[in-house]
């Protein structure tokens, strides 16, 4: 959620649609950062990824993981 100084109710930037795997969806989120164009990086720890939702998109992209658990080249074994 961003909150605009002064707003009566927030914007969703990221996710929104519930808990899950879709790419309007987010899982036990972690960590995040947004860059000076307003893109939102997402840690998502329910679905081991990293997810970009830039700004006023209505679903985000999968930047890293995403493949569950595990020790593969693109899996995380604990995203924190």
């Amino acid at each position: 959620m961003k909150w605009n100084k002064g707003a009566k109710e927030g914007i969703v930037v990221a996710g929104g649609q519930g808990q899950g795997n879709a790419l309007t969806q987010l899982s036990c989120p972690n960590g995040l950062f947004v860059d000076t164009l307003g893109t939102t990086y997402v840690a998502d720890w329910g679905n081991q990824r990293v997810m970009r939702w830039p700004k006023g998109a209505k679903q985000g992209t999968v930047i890293v993981g995403g493949n569950g658990k595990g020790a593969g080249a693109n899996q995380f074994s604990a995203l924190r």
